[in-house]
């Protein structure tokens, strides 16, 4: 039976509910975790601060990176110096720019330049990677977030994108290419085939992923049969 712990792709799950991130986190095929401000909202959190320290209580052996919510690129740098503090396995993400479309590029070269691990998130264009590429310091690991499925989602194939994104990081060592935004089991698979370090998996489809990975399809295709015979019994259903 194959299993996620052969993927030569890191694993990270996506997600902000606590219970979620805890299980998740000592499964020996998850490698990192990341969360949003999106994703906090969805969990129901309000104190940002609180939250993070809680569960960095417990995940302290693996990465995990926390994102700044702010348009001020100066509140923008202080929050990034005051949450890459709460521990030394802690990745500070920063959007390629503010919501008034302002570039980060500044304040990710200066960040860099301090030592500070990023994770620089909301990438689409191969411009914006560039641009971070050059941002970077090679001395430092980081991590460049081109979310794949949004770009999906506009009826373009990621992956030529993907790997194109891989060429422009070649020259950085400690510089990981993460496909984000994943919307199925298939783009793990994706992910790993174009050169890709990482991929970030909502906990969802992690739990589809670990279920259904390597299933047989015929037996498969028996079990839907099943499904679709026990559905129609249970409705009562007469012709």
């Amino acid at each position: 039976m194959k299993s996620l712990n052969d993927l030569k792709i890191q694993l990270y799950a996506d997600g902000a509910d606590k219970a979620g991130i805890l299980d998740l986190y000592a499964k020996p095929y998850i490698k990192g975790l990341t969360t949003n401000p999106s994703l906090m909202k969805k969990a129901g959190i309000k104190d940002y601060e609180a939250f993070a320290k809680d569960i960095l209580q417990t995940v302290t052996a693996k990465p995990i990176s926390l994102e700044v919510f702010t348009d001020d690129f100066t509140d923008m740098k202080r929050q990034a110096l005051k949450i890459s503090a709460f521990g030394k396995n802690v990745y500070t993400k920063i959007p390629i720019t503010n919501s008034r479309g302002d570039s980060s590029l500044p304040l990710i070269k200066e960040l860099a330049a301090q030592g500070v691990k990023l994770n620089v998130t909301a990438l689409l264009t191969l411009k914006q990677v560039a641009g971070v590429a050059e941002a970077l310091n090679p001395a430092v690991p980081s991590v460049v977030s081109v979310f794949a499925g949004r770009i999906a989602d506009t009826g373009v194939d990621p992956v030529p994108l993907m790997r194109a994104c891989g060429a422009l990081l070649e020259g950085h060592q400690k510089a990981e290419l993460l496909w984000a935004s994943t919307r199925e089991v298939l783009n793990i698979f994706q992910a790993e085939e174009c050169g890709c370090a990482i991929i970030t998996v909502p906990h969802d489809i992690l739990g589809k992923a670990a279920k259904m990975y390597g299933t047989d399809l015929t037996e498969l295709s028996l079990d839907t049969v099943k499904m679709f015979t026990k559905d129609a019994a249970d409705c009562g259903f007469k012709l």
